[in-house]
């Protein structure tokens, strides 16, 4: 997991990032950073997991990336969280946010928020590996249920 930590290092140096203080910002701060994390690796997963048309490869992302997804995924995580990222979540879960999401319960939207802003937690706290073995874990546990 070595050349993640070094991009963000690279991303720091090259635009002259300050070292971010966790504490200071908001989950919905974290949940989008986080959002953008969660894609990344999805899209990633997709892109190797079939060679095909990008329509074909964004339909086997698009399944893990909505909130309804999102929030049935971290349920299944939920036992496996520790305390601070269990704390993570529920401060984003709990965050107000401005808007909701279209075609999106109100509930899932929040948990999705949640989930969002503990990977974001995770990803400024150098934790990729934390971040593939959850999502991994996730995926595996909702596709699993998602055939039953």
């Amino acid at each position: 997991m070595e050349p993640c930590l070094e991009l963000l290092e690279q991303l720091r140096k090259e635009f002259d990032l300050d070292e971010p203080d966790i504490r200071e910002y908001s989950p919905l701060s974290l949940a989008y950073i986080g959002d953008a994390v969660y894609e990344l690796v999805v899209r990633t997963v997709a892109f190797h997991r079939i060679n095909a048309q990008v329509g074909k490869i964004n339909k086997l992302g698009a399944k893990y990336v909505s909130a309804k997804a999102q929030a049935r995924i971290v349920r299944l995580l939920l036992p496996e969280l520790t305390k601070e990222e269990a704390d993570v979540f529920r401060k984003g879960k709990n965050a107000k946010p401005i808007s909701v999401a279209k075609h999106q319960t109100i509930s899932d939207y929040h948990r999705a928020t949640g989930f969002e802003a503990m990977i974001g937690y995770l990803y400024l706290n150098r934790r990729w590996d934390r971040i593939v073995q959850l999502i991994h874990l996730g995926i595996t546990r909702y596709d699993a249920k998602e055939s039953r």
